[in-house]
């Protein structure tokens, strides 16, 4: 995968105010593939949707399946430069009115359809994916009878990948490659890593494939599935791990670019999703916290510096510093430290 000089071609945030009716969003920089939204001020859900699955929602924080079209909670449009959100919004956090909304956009980009269903190991998959940026979402229906691999599409190997059982009321499943192939974290929940050696068949994904096993979150039976794929790509997106040290004066987390979007997880307590962006506030001393596996509005606290190759924890807080505790991250860029043209980013 190349460097990425420009990482705001591939990932943005974008901050808005609802209207309860149809919004037209501009500004992304280009047609987003993955839209993220919640609503900051008030108790709403996250809603997620994609360009694969169309316009219905997903919420980060319930198990429910996903929303459809005769329900009225539909989305509404992915446009050249960002979106379009429709009335009625019964999911408020798309288009609540009056409503201070974020929305955190992906760019995927290029379909793909992979029919290797014909071989008992695989399933058949389509999806939408950019090589470039690392990124993917693939569709694929489950069987759960047996082990199956599944084709990704990014020609490299996902770091993190994130299920969701479309059709019916499991939780999302995430496979991160620090707490191994062996175990899982949930994204509406609030666990430790936990034990799950059928959700990936105790198998790591390779840069082709990556595979499910005997568990209805990740191979629901006859069950409509969906896959968010992503592998490091330098300059743009990390997934790793650091170690508390329980300190205001905590751990320093390189990644290779100043960081946008950083979502962390204790992977080895009982601890709330900790996502930060750097468009809600904009300068450290006063970063604000939204919690994916939770509706709550977002809070005003200062848990890291963002820095010009990475983030510093500066909490003692369980949920991103418990002494000696192991902590998943997700992060994307703002600027790279050096780009192509060897230009460092600067800090805010």
């Amino acid at each position: 995968m190349a460097i990425i000089d420009k990482p705001s071609d591939y990932f943005n945030t974008k901050l808005f105010t609802g209207n309860g009716g149809t919004n037209a969003i501009s500004g992304i920089g280009f047609q987003p593939d993955w839209i993220w939204f919640k609503n900051r001020t008030s108790a709403q859900s996250h809603a997620i949707v994609d360009s694969v699955r169309g316009r219905k929602g997903l919420q980060s924080n319930a198990t429910d399946a996903e929303y459809t079209l005769a329900s009225g909670k539909d989305f509404g449009t992915f446009d050249s430069d960002g979106f379009t959100v429709l009335t009625p919004q019964q999911l408020n956090s798309f288009n609540y009115n009056t409503g201070s909304i974020v929305s955190w956009n992906w760019k995927a980009g290029t379909s793909f359809s992979n029919s290797s269903g014909s071989n008992g190991a695989n399933l058949d998959s389509t999806g939408s994916v950019s090589t470039t940026a690392g990124f993917s979402i693939v569709s694929f229906t489950g069987n759960r009878s047996t082990t199956r691999n599944i084709y990704h599409g990014l020609g490299a190997v996902p770091k993190m990948i994130i299920f969701k059982n479309r059709d019916t009321t499991n939780g999302w499943t995430i496979y991160n490659e620090a707490i191994g192939n062996a175990n899982k974290l949930t994204l509406n929940g609030t666990n430790a890593s936990g034990a799950c050696t059928a959700c990936f068949a105790s198998t790591t994904p390779t840069s082709t494939l990556f595979t499910v096993g005997d568990d209805s979150d990740t191979n629901g039976t006859s069950n409509n599935m969906i896959a968010y794929c992503f592998a490091d790509v330098q300059g743009y997106s990390k997934f790793g791990s650091y170690t508390g040290n329980g300190s205001t004066d905590g751990p320093f987390v390189y990644t290779g670019f100043k960081p946008a979007w950083v979502l962390q997880k204790n992977a080895s307590a009982t601890q709330g999703w900790q996502l930060q962006d750097n468009k809600r506030n904009g300068f450290n001393g006063a970063n604000k916290l939204l919690q994916p596996n939770d509706s709550a509005a977002e809070s005003d606290v200062n848990r890291i510096d963002i820095l010009s190759n990475g983030f510093k924890v500066i909490t003692t807080d369980a949920g991103q510093n418990t002494s000696s505790a192991s902590y998943i991250y997700m992060a994307f860029a703002e600027n790279p430290f050096v780009a192509s043209n060897f230009v460092p980013a600067t800090a805010r």
